[in-house]
């Protein structure tokens, strides 16, 4: 087993529950159709890290965090039933180097809500409403 140095370390997908059940979860919302339909709907801030909700009528949403650090991550939970239970969510963690991270798209259309997370050394620090 070879080891990398840590450079070669870089922001990472995770998701779960039924995520990727629906049209556009998977892809990020720079995919085509979906890029420059999103408007930022919700924020929030913990000790100067900012977590942001978009919102698309088109594609869904999905979560952004900046000024963050490595071993954070920005979560979209998206839930089928309404809010306070997530069915499925998507994370991505900061890249070495970088302040920021973003999620993939999470569909919360046609009665589906989801939220933001900001997430750090795995644990959950502080979200947005559920939209």
């Amino acid at each position: 087993m070879a080891l990398l140095p840590a450079t070669a370390v870089h922001a990472a997908p995770y998701s779960g529950g039924n995520y990727g059940a629906y049209a556009r979860e998977g892809q990020y919302p720079t995919v085509s159709g979906c890029a420059g339909t999103f408007r930022q709907v919700g924020a929030r801030t913990f000790e100067g890290m900012a977590l942001k909700y978009y919102y698309s009528d088109a594609c869904g949403s999905f979560a952004r965090i900046e000024n963050a650090r490595v071993n954070c991550a920005a979560v979209l939970e998206r839930s089928d039933s309404g809010a306070g239970r997530a069915d499925g969510w998507v994370s991505e963690t900061v890249d070495a180097g970088l302040d920021y991270a973003y999620t993939k798209i999470g569909n919360n259309l046609n009665g589906r809500v989801s939220r933001a997370i900001l997430a750090c050394d795995g644990h959950a620090l502080v979200n947005t409403g559920w939209y």
